[in-house]
């Protein structure tokens, strides 16, 4: 079943755009500049994609945590209700019995 709203893709393709002009305007202020070393630029660089790296695992890390709560909590909802149904069906029986 797929429910993705529109309205979440056009955030998502606009976060996006974003992140890529924060990587082109990064690059393009490491190339420019001409005080720093060819090796600390690289060491920068390197930083910025594990930090991208750490982002991106923790975030899905998060999303999976809430999806497993959530998946929890729907089973226990379902769980709750079947228990309802018995005990309502129970006491019909218990009445039509009296």
């Amino acid at each position: 079943m797929y429910s993705d709203k529109p309205d979440n893709s056009v955030i998502m393709f606009f976060n996006g755009m974003g992140v890529v002009a924060a990587y082109v305007l990064l690059g393009l202020s490491l190339w420019l500049s001409t005080d720093v070393p060819l090796s600390t630029k690289g060491y920068w660089g390197i930083a910025v994609l594990l930090l991208t790296l750490s982002l991106v695992n923790f975030v899905k890390y998060r999303f999976d945590n809430q999806a497993r709560v959530d998946r929890i909590n729907r089973i226990e909802e379902a769980r709750n209700e079947k228990l309802l149904e018995e005990y309502v069906g129970d006491v019909k029986e218990h009445k039509d019995a009296a």
